[in-house]
């Protein structure tokens, strides 16, 4: 089993981080983070790489749940999406798959909720 989905794109990164954005907002996903991990890597190591950024996506409802049926959870929030440059200048984004990172937790309460952000995110990423 995978533990991601994806999507590679021929768009400017910027735009996809928008599109990437829109569709969560659209699916009930926030964004608590987004972490510039090129851009850090840079500043504290002085190290080249593609562009290459974070969003941790929340959906509150689910995240909810989940947290109700498995107090220490918040270990595996938010859901991450990878938005980065490929070396041939595409952009690809990849979703965690909470199915995969959940079944770790082996809490048989939090099936459903896996499966229905999962259901969420792989619509997100097809929607690109």
């Amino acid at each position: 089993m995978s533990y991601y989905f994806a999507k590679t794109l021929d768009t400017d990164f910027d735009e996809v981080i928008k599109q990437v954005t829109e569709q969560l907002a659209a699916s009930g996903f926030g964004i608590l983070t987004t972490i510039d991990v090129s851009a850090t890597l840079k500043k504290k190591l002085d190290a080249d790489l593609k562009r290459y950024t974070i969003l941790g996506a929340c959906h509150p409802q689910s995240a909810y749940q989940a947290i109700q049926a498995e107090n220490k959870i918040g270990v595996m929030l938010p859901c991450n999406v990878l938005v980065r440059e490929t070396d041939d200048g595409k952009v690809e984004v990849a979703a965690v798959d909470p199915i995969a990172s959940m079944s770790a937790v082996q809490n048989e309460s939090l099936g459903g909720i896996a499966t229905d952000v999962q259901e969420k995110l792989k619509n997100v990423v097809e929607s690109l």
